[in-house]
């Protein structure tokens, strides 16, 4: 670093979280447009996703670790599984799992449930746990946004 103290504070410390804050509104972006490419359809539009007649909205979960969950790391792909099924068991469908690399959350899930009821009662159950922590968000495909937009007054 030619022989400079490199700190991390200062204009590289600020770029660097900016540019993390880009980053994370990116791939939430990102996996808004993956939802788009998933659940519709360019020729014929679907409004919603159905199972077992209900509708089924999707939702993204983020995780972290907590420090019993990095504390016991290796056991996280049993945990994932044991996710997954406590999403299936509570009327969900798992659409995707990611780790994360240079944000603040480890892994996420894209899910499809119900209603927002039934998405709390999974993270809820999921985090009881304490290996993570956890923060939920409605994704809306395509069509149901615009759906929304076409309803603004």
């Amino acid at each position: 670093m030619n022989g400079k103290n490199r700190n991390f504070v200062g204009p590289d410390h600020e770029r660097g979280k900016i540019m993390k804050s880009f980053f994370l509104k990116g791939l939430v972006v990102a996996l808004m447009l993956v939802s788009f490419s998933v659940t519709t359809s360019y020729a014929e539009p679907q409004q919603e996703t159905k199972k077992g007649g209900s509708v089924m909205n999707t939702y993204v979960i983020f995780f972290s670790f907590t420090q019993k969950g990095i504390e016991n790391i290796k056991d996280s792909p049993a945990r994932v599984e044991a996710a997954k099924k406590t999403v299936k068991a509570l009327g969900g469908e798992m659409k995707a799992f990611y780790a994360i690399l240079g944000s603040k959350y480890d892994t996420l899930f894209i899910v499809e449930a119900p209603d927002d009821s039934t998405v709390a009662r999974m993270v809820l159950s999921i985090a009881s746990k304490g290996s993570v922590s956890t923060e939920t968000h409605r994704l809306f495909n395509e069509a149901e946004y615009s759906k929304i937009i076409s309803s603004l007054p």
